[in-house]
């Protein structure tokens, strides 16, 4: 996979979710609501679960993930750009945009964006954090 996020400053918040045992998840990928607490990369713009925290291998019997909910993080753009200091939102496989006034009522929010991105850029990403 690609594009999965960069830890810049360590998590101290975290939540387990109900994962697939089929499928592989990279360390630190972007992760979406899909079910009850249940989570899966992500492919769309969807509720966000949290970034892995964990690494997991296809059919190793794991259906349970620690995924960080803070923490600071360098994620890629999905190709429109973002403001300094707007908020962000999932959209494709570990990419994010500048969320809609929709995403953020219902609560399908990354965090703060503390840099300018470009299209299809890296910028840094303060998880949970809105104001």
């Amino acid at each position: 996979m690609a594009n999965e996020a960069v830890c810049i400053e360590a998590p101290t918040e975290f939540r387990r979710v109900t994962v697939a045992d089929g499928g592989a998840i990279p360390l630190y990928s972007l992760m979406q609501l899909s079910g009850d607490n249940t989570a899966t990369i992500s492919d769309g713009a969807n509720v966000f679960a949290g970034i892995a925290y964990e690494e997991k291998t296809a059919s190793d019997g794991i259906t349970e993930l620690a995924l960080a909910i803070d923490g600071v993080w360098d994620m890629k753009d999905a190709g429109a750009g973002i403001t300094l200091g707007g908020i962000a939102s999932l959209n494709g496989v570990n990419l994010i945009k500048q969320a809609t006034e929709a995403e953020m009522v219902t609560g399908a929010i990354v965090g703060k964006v503390f840099e300018t991105a470009a299209a299809s850029e890296v910028v840094r990403v303060h998880v949970g954090r809105f104001a």
